[in-house]
This record gives structure tokens, C-alpha cells and sequence, in this order.
């Protein structure tokens, strides 16, 4: 796809070229960790899954730090497009791919020689840490592929390249789900056969996003005199990518107080009942994140080239989809639970935790979307500030201080840890509205000034 294709298609039918291809990919990345989970839960065991649920705070702050690279460049480079300045995103490539490179070695040196007292600090037992060391002490290597394949994706997606983009995705996360039952029950290396799938799989993504970048005609290409450090795009690339840093970065604080509450409170059973519970609404919410990264660069490109109205329809399409989409999901969970927290295990104390939190933690999830889309709208704009705030809102502001508080002065122990997640989504998806709301009438005045 051409990328001045952003700036002149028609908007529902663009949003759905991009978003179903973002959301393919999101899909079968969800896929990954839902399938995973159930191969390590029946292969090794629910004690395994508690492991994993540990170790899952720890790839989030991998996350982060690739996110903030890779978001932080696609919305630059976006941006940029619009303004037909490619100087400029030959500039923010290279140093996106300096800055990757710099920022997933260090973590991957710190967590080799750090591992054991950092899994304690998210809430490994002594039970617990001999599943977790295991699955991590592999997983590092594959830090440096992973982070390179993410930047790359979001440069390629930020092209109005969605398919290939797509690709990228899939090829990891298809592989990832062939080589999980191979390594875990046909070579028998239980939690670190999972491990190694993994980081065969993230390899074999970075391969083929390199291809692209060298290959594709459409993309703007780096040349070697523009791989020198420019602290004006690096800063750039880092300002707008911050917020996607603290989403993942204060989603791992969440996860460390919420591990430690339920071992508190419900034991090493409990933890990996939640376990299972966040893969399967992160799984769920897969087709939303696709909409919002299909939204993303035609909201970006749209502002670049001062075309705000173009800019305030993706955002109302957006949010119809996600709002209708997220309700179905709703419903289906509420249904289903028994049958999908059979999936993963027959342990039935496992099996009621599950079920009940379950249902309680999805009835905020039909209007979630509104938050989802009005922090990333905010980014797309380059507005770092209002998307920071959008995204402590719910994360740091509200559920960190909810958990902290509702189990322990209300009394309600493991229930207030489950109450306090629609709770925290009730009140940020209501400022998100407003916030959003007065960011639509603001380009509609600018549109009417320029008009006038």
C-alpha cells in the first residue's frame, strides 16, 4: 500500500485494510499465549502456569522498552510521511535501530546476572521459582531478536505496509504455537521446551522483518551515513513512545502488587487461576489492539497533512467497532467461563477461583475500548503528555491504589483483588471520554479557522 493512500481513501474502508491485518496478527499473537498456557498446563502442570504468571511482569518490561522504541518511531516516522519529510525518516529509522539495540542488550545483561532476586520480587515462592528461573533463564537470549522485530514492525505497519507487517507476526507466533507441543511433549523438556520455542520463533520474525525493510520498494531506507546517533530524533522517538513504555512498565508494577496480593491472600492455586484469566482477556482483547495500530498510522499521517476531519472519522469508526466487538466479548465469557477454564486444566480449585474472578474482572470490558483508543489517539498526534496521562490513569492511579486498599481496609481479601479491575475501568473510561471528546472539538474549531 502506497502511503498517500492515508491521506485520500475513504476512512471506514481503509481502517478495515489496515485493522484486519493488525488484528491477524494481534489474534494469532494472543493465540500464542493461550495455546502455550494450556501445552505447559497440561504438559507440566498448573504449578507451571503460577511460574509463567511470574515471569510474565518481567516480558512485560521487555515489552516496554521495545514498545516505546518501536510505537514512538511508527508514530514519528507517520507523521513524517504526511509532511513528505523522508530526511527526516531516515533520521528516526536509524536511530530507532540504534537506540533497540543499545536498550535489549543492557536489559538482557541485567537479567542474566539479576534473575533469581528479580523473579523473588515479583512474587516467586519457593515453589514457583524453579519454574520460573527455568522459563527465564532461556528467554533472555531471545530479548535482542525480539525487540528488533518489534521496532521493524512498527516501521513497516507505519508505511501503510499492514499485510507484511502482518506477516511478521504470524510467522513468530505460527512457529512459536508448531514448536511448543514438539519441544514440550515430543523432546520432553517441559517449561524450558517452551521457553526455546519461543526464542526460535522470535528470531525467525527478526529475519523476516529485516527482509522487508532491505527488500520493500515502498519503504524509506536508511542509508549508512544516517546510522549516527541525533539525540533530536532519538529524544523524538522516546517522547512519543513513553507512554507505550509506561502501559507495559506500570502493567508489570500491577502485575507485581496483584501476584503478591493473591499469594497473599489466595495462595499458589489462586496465582495461576489469574494466570489463566489474563490470557484469556488479553487474547480477547487482540481485535481491539489490531483496530487501534490500524487506526494509528492513519491518524498520524491525517494530522501530519492537517486533514482533521479525515483524523476525527477513523476515531469514530474506531470506537463504534471497538465498543460492539468488546461486548460480544463480554457476553461470551460470562456464558463460557466453566468451558474455557477447562482448556487449561481439570484441577477444579483451580477451575472455581478461575471462574468467579473471571466474571467479575470482564464486566467493565464493553466500554474499555474508549480508554484503549483515546490514549493511542493521543499518541498518534504526538501529544506524549495527554497519552502519559491516559495511560497512569488507569494503570498507576487507580487500580494500583484500589488493590493496595480494598482487600486490606474493606476486608474483602482475594474478592477486593478481583473488584478492583472493573472498578479502576469504570472511572478511566469516563475521563478518557471527556478528554477525548474536547480533543474532537478542538480539531473541528481548527478546521473552522482554517475554514474562515
Amino acid at each position: 500500500m502506497d502511503s498517500n493512500i492515508l491521506g485520500s481513501e475513504k476512512i471506514s474502508k481503509l481502517l478495515l485494510k489496515m485493522s484486519i491485518p493488525a488484528t491477524v496478527g494481534m489474534i494469532v499473537n494472543g493465540l500464542y499465549n493461550v495455546v502455550d498456557t494450556i501445552f505447559i498446563g497440561r504438559g507440566v502442570g498448573p504449578l507451571a502456569i503460577g511460574g509463567i504468571t511470574v515471569a510474565f511482569p518481567i516480558q512485560l518490561i521487555v515489552m516496554a522498552f521495545a514498545f516505546m522504541v518501536g510505537i514512538g518511531t511508527g508514530s514519528s516516522v507517520s507523521r513524517n510521511l504526511g509532511k513528505k519529510d523522508f530526511e527526516a525518516v531516515k533520521g528516526l529509522i536509524a536511530n530507532s535501530f540504534i537506540l533497540t539495540f543499545i536498550i535489549s542488550f543492557t536489559i538482557s545483561i541485567l537479567l542474566y546476572f539479576n534473575i533469581d532476586s528479580i523473579l523473588r520480587l515479583f512474587g516467586a515462592t519457593d515453589t514457583l521459582i524453579v519454574y520460573s528461573k527455568e522459563y527465564m533463564s532461556v528467554i533472555i537470549f531471545g530479548i535482542i531478536f525480539y525487540s528488533i522485530a518489534v521496532n521493524g514492525y512498527n516501521i513497516v505497519r507505519a508505511h501503510g505496509k499492514a499485510k507484511a507487517a502482518m506477516f511478521s507476526m504470524i510467522i513468530g507466533t505460527g512457529l512459536n504455537i508448531i514448536l511448543d507441543p514438539i519441544f514440550i511433549f515430543v523432546f520432553k523438556l517441559g517449561i524450558r521446551g517452551a521457553a526455546f520455542a519461543t526464542i526460535i520463533s522470535q528470531f525467525c520474525s527478526f529475519v523476516y522483518v529485516i527482509i522487508v525493510l532491505l527488500k520493500s520498494k515502498e519503504i524509506v531506507k536508511a542509508g549508512k551515513s544516517d546510522f549516527k546517533f541525533n539525540s533530536k530524533y532519538a529524544s523524538e522517538i522516546l517522547k512519543v513512545g513513553f507512554p507505550s513504555f509506561m502501559r507495559q512498565v506500570t502493567g508489570s508494577l500491577i502485575a507485581l502488587v496483584v501476584n503478591n496480593s493473591i499469594v497473599r491472600f489466595g495462595g499458589d492455586i489462586a496465582l495461576s487461576a489469574y494466570g489463566v484469566i489474563n490470557r484469556v482477556i488479553m487474547f480477547s482483547f487482540m481485535p481491539m489492539f489490531g483496530v487501534v495500530q490500524g487506526a494509528q498510522p492513519i491518524i498520524g499521517y491525517n494530522y501530519g497533512a492537517s486533514k482533521n476531519e479525515r483524523v476525527i472519522e477513523t476515531i469514530k469508526i474506531a470506537i463504534k467497532f471497538l465498543v460492539a466487538y468488546a461486548s460480544i466479548v463480554t457476553i461470551s465469557i460470562l456464558l463460557f467461563s466453566n468451558s474455557i477454564f477447562g482448556l487449561f486444566t481439570d484441577d477444579p480449585v483451580v477451575g472455581e477461583i478461575g471462574v468467579s474472578a473471571m466474571r467479575i474482572i470482564v464486566i467493565a470490558i464493553p466500554i474499555i475500548g474508549i480508554q484503549v483508543i483515546s490514549s493511542s489517539v493521543y499518541q498518534a498526534l504526538g501529544y506524549a503528555k495527554q497519552a502519559l496521562f491516559l495511560v497512569m490513569l488507569r494503570q498507576v492511579m487507580l487500580l494500583l491504589p484500589l488493590i493496595l486498599i480494598i482487600p486490606n481496609i474493606f476486608g474483602l481479601e482475594l474478592m477486593g483483588v478481583w473488584v478492583s479491575f472493573p472498578i479502576s475501568d469504570l472511572i478511566a473510561t469516563f475521563i478518557s471520554s471527556f478528554m477525548l471528546k474536547g480533543q474532537i472539538n478542538k480539531f473541528r474549531s481548527e478546521n473552522v479557522s482554517v475554514s474562515s
